[in-house]
């Protein structure tokens, strides 16, 4: 009886007191949004991206997209004084450090505005192209490829997907993220 007590209890505790918040996954809210991302990615901005002095500088930055996964968010800036405008993709995930401790980490990775023109383009190109191809055989048939330090992969499962690899991570951008992202990009920047 003692024995069965102290299991129930040891399991118990282990739901209720742990490092790394666990769940079903049935009814949860993104991990990361659009607000979240908005609010790291301004300092990013200003720190990286633009010179800040004592006189004021405006800029804008508007969200875009976040992917359903929570993993990819993408963000429009623009700095008309500084004549500086572009694409980040904030990136949000797990990462475990060398205790073996997990915790969540986030990094922005910078596009100017031709390069994300450019592969915005490029990747809207590869999925009209290779369509057939990849319907042909979901989830088995793949496209990957390198721009600058990031590699794309390709498929399709219930739509296409788009997984980032960047700096350690790996997110996935479904079609409908980077759709709107395109869209908007498009609309808002020129």
């Amino acid at each position: 009886m003692k024995l069965k007590l102290l299991c129930a209890l040891l399991f118990l505790s282990s739901f209720t007191y742990s490092q790394v918040y666990s769940s079903s996954g049935i009814y949860l809210a993104k991990e990361y949004n659009k607000d979240q991302a908005l609010y790291k990615a301004k300092d990013f901005v200003m720190s990286n991206l633009i010179d800040v002095s004592t006189s004021p500088t405006k800029f804008e930055i508007d969200p875009l997209a976040a992917a359903s996964s929570g993993e990819l968010t993408s963000l429009m800036y623009t700095c008309d004084e500084q004549n500086v405008s572009g694409l980040v993709l904030g990136f949000f995930g797990d990462r475990w450090n060398e205790s073996g401790v997990i915790y969540q980490a986030y990094a922005f990775k910078n596009l100017t505005k031709e390069d994300a023109f450019e592969i915005l383009s490029k990747l809207e190109m590869l999925m009209d192209d290779h369509y057939r191809y990849l319907v042909s055989d979901s989830d088995t048939n793949n496209l990957s490829f390198e721009y600058d330090d990031m590699t794309f992969l390709l498929y399709r499962n219930g739509g296409t997907k788009i997984r980032v690899f960047w700096n350690g991570f790996d997110a996935e951008w479904e079609e409908t993220a980077f759709n709107r992202t395109r869209r908007r990009f498009e609309r808002k920047i020129d």
